[in-house]
């Protein structure tokens, strides 16, 4: 049950992997190299992971901060985005790396370089505390821990930002108020009976549906100052939402338009009191509105 009884097991297994690459001629048997490269894969990840439970437990307060995430595109962050790191440093510093430019890999390969260097004397070191103390993190471990820490934070947002957009401070912000309106339509929604907690408890695959409608109709008629505010150019948009700008304008003009008490809408959201108006003013069209959204497919 001992992490660094866990990490030897694992070191060993990547070891064992490697060994057996480096004596196999991949232009003789391609095929076999293909299943060892991936056996190597799926070790590093597992080396990876009791690596991370190690500093967890051994580290917890001097962990790099990892608040650069939340600017990283959200389908790059799965599970297995350490053990792609890891690999792009290998391919880096073997010169095999294509998916990016000679400028991006050549300053990067630095970096790369002292990532690998930091995980081989993290892999020694404990490797060695494993035979002598299995139960025991001295101070010496704990430093090799915090370097190979911060090396693989920085190496991580230096490799993902030369490799795709990540998000702006800007951009992020955006979101939030995204987040916050999606909040308020939910809560606005339970409030008038358009949707019940029963049906949010229970996971209900129409609100797949409902909530961005509902959302969507709140943005640009209830909060027109908001976050879907078509006052601002797409470029000024969240990301989210600026690839359908001519869309969104297309919705409100005939949300406003095809019932004949519904174009008070488009006058209110002028007018600084618009809340109160439109409750007093169109509280039945907006209802009928959103009710229709919240029962169509």
């Amino acid at each position: 049950p001992r992490l660094l009884s866990q990490f030897f097991y694992a070191d060993e297994r990547v070891s064992r992997v490697v060994a057996e690459i480096n004596g196999l001629d991949a232009e003789m048997d391609p095929q076999q190299y293909l299943v060892l490269l991936n056996q190597l894969h799926l070790s590093q990840s597992q080396l990876l992971a009791v690596l991370e439970r190690i500093m967890e437990e051994c580290i917890p307060t001097q962990r790099h901060s990892r608040d650069y995430l939340v600017k990283f595109p959200e389908e790059l962050l799965v599970d297995n985005l350490g053990n792609h790191v890891l690999f792009a440093a290998e391919c880096l510093l073997a010169g095999a790396f294509v998916e990016l430019e000679e400028p991006e890999s050549a300053q990067l390969r630095p970096q790369a370089r002292k990532l690998l260097c930091s995980l081989e004397l993290v892999r020694a070191v404990l490797r060695e505390q494993s035979l002598s103390q299995p139960g025991a993190y001295p101070e010496a471990v704990r430093a090799v821990l915090v370097q190979f820490d911060r090396l693989f934070a920085e190496f991580e947002l230096s490799y993902v930002s030369a490799l795709v957009a990540v998000k702006s401070p800007e951009e992020i912000y955006r979101q939030q108020e995204i987040i916050v309106l999606f909040c308020e339509t939910v809560e606005r929604a339970l409030r008038l009976g358009y949707l019940t907690q029963e049906m949010i408890d229970g996971y209900e695959p129409l609100l797949m549906f409902t909530i961005p409608r509902l959302a969507i109709i709140s943005g640009l008629l209830i909060y027109p100052e908001g976050p879907l505010s078509l006052e601002q150019t797409p470029e000024q948009m969240s990301r989210v939402f600026s690839p359908f700008y001519n869309l969104l304008k297309k919705i409100r003009s005939e949300a406003v338009g095809e019932s004949p008490g519904l174009g008070w809408l488009w006058v209110l959201t002028r007018c600084p009191c618009h809340r109160d108006l439109l409750r007093v003013l169109s509280a039945e069209e907006l209802a009928l509105l959103e009710r229709s959204l919240c029962t169509a497919e």
